[in-house]
């Protein structure tokens, strides 16, 4: 049924979450999790030159720091999560706006199921920009499990 599970990931604790019912289907149906981090350049217009936003746009994430280790780190748990349990994985880090990334991705990686935490980091972001994962429901025709993070009683 799932040839491959597409993880958008921010590294957010509910992100992480998701990475957990994503792998675990992924295993259950010998399919291929993709990890995938949205640089988004808008979001770091605040902070980063203009020659900076210049080549994310283009892919190009060179020498970038912080942004470079909050990548490495949020596919990486995706992707020790998936060889825990034998299960292929993918890192990929792309730049751009993020639903259209994210859908970009699925459709040109034959991605059968998006599994994708219900929110984020918030706080400005989110109420700036709105929320990621309602709009890559809104502009994705694949079926995408949107995961919670629940406390335990």
């Amino acid at each position: 049924m799932y040839e491959n599970i597409l993880i958008p990931t921010d590294g957010s604790k509910t992100a992480n979450v998701a990475v957990e019912h994503a792998v675990d289907l992924a295993a259950k149906y010998g399919a291929t999790v993709h990890a995938l981090y949205v640089v988004d350049p808008d979001w770091l217009a605040y902070s980063l030159g203009s020659e900076q936003l210049d080549r994310i746009r283009q892919g190009n994430f060179g020498e970038m720091g912080d942004v470079e280790a909050d990548a490495a780190e949020a596919t990486g748990v995706v992707a020790d999560a998936a060889r825990d349990h034998d299960v292929e994985v993918i890192e990929e880090v792309r730049g751009g706006t993020p639903h259209e990334i994210i859908t970009s991705y699925a459709d040109n990686e034959d991605i059968d199921l998006i599994v994708i935490g219900s929110h984020g980091r918030s706080g400005v972001r989110r109420a700036l920009l709105g929320s990621v994962t309602e709009r890559v429901l809104r502009s994705s025709h694949l079926p995408t499990l949107v995961v919670d993070e629940h406390e335990e009683p």
